[in-house]
């Protein structure tokens, strides 16, 4: 593709790396802001870099936070006894949205893949472990909340196994959820059906 710009070529580049975004939509969103009025882009840009500059992670859950502890683990009106487990920020948000569940989260950052090179060290699994040996509040069910994909399914059954040890229930999200399917895409019925018609895990 031919620009008339490198200025252009170097934003659509930079862009396109975005994910779901090709160099065609990139190069439509870079000419929608080279049009804008400058103070409306430079507000887009503060507000990235701002974000990156100030972004937390809950010491607790590990989701996105303002501060150290996100609202959710600091309220007092959620239920801290049910953990549900997931693998990224947008499944807690995805969850939430469907206003059916009032127990908090873990994140655990990704799913074991070794195809990936991602094992059970790389994720957030043992400070699960820790809040479940260590936690004030009594945890007495874990809801495994994984999107139902072959890598979701083994970091589910590997969970599990290693759970089986505490005192605990162990359960996972209805299979409203498709096969191959990820939490962030499920309409809000389903996904508030799966979560409060939730089984024991098998």
């Amino acid at each position: 593709m031919e620009y008339p710009s490198k200025l252009i070529e170097e934003a659509v580049n930079e862009m396109a790396r975005l994910p779901g975004i090709g160099k065609k939509t990139a190069l439509r969103l870079v000419l929608h802001l080279v049009k804008e009025k400058e103070d409306k882009t430079i507000l887009l840009t503060s507000a990235l870099s701002t974000l990156r500059a100030n972004i937390k992670f809950c010491s607790t859950c590990h989701t996105i936070a303002d501060e150290s502890q996100c609202t959710i683990c600091a309220s007092n009106r959620r239920d801290h006894s049910i953990v549900c487990v997931v693998e990224e920020s947008k499944d807690v948000m995805a969850i939430e949205n469907t206003s059916q569940y009032f127990g908090v989260y873990h994140v655990l950052g990704g799913v074991i893949s070794p195809m990936n090179g991602i094992g059970p060290s790389e994720l957030k699994i043992d400070s699960l472990f820790s809040r479940l040996a260590s936690s004030d509040d009594v945890i007495k069910e874990v809801i495994l909340g994984l999107s139902p994909t072959m890598e979701g399914d083994t970091t589910a059954f590997y969970l599990n196994k290693k759970l089986s040890s505490f005192p605990i229930k162990i359960s996972s999200i209805a299979r409203g959820i498709p096969m191959g399917g990820d939490l962030e895409y499920a309409d809000e019925i389903t996904l508030g059906r799966s979560i409060t018609g939730r089984t024991l895990f098998q």
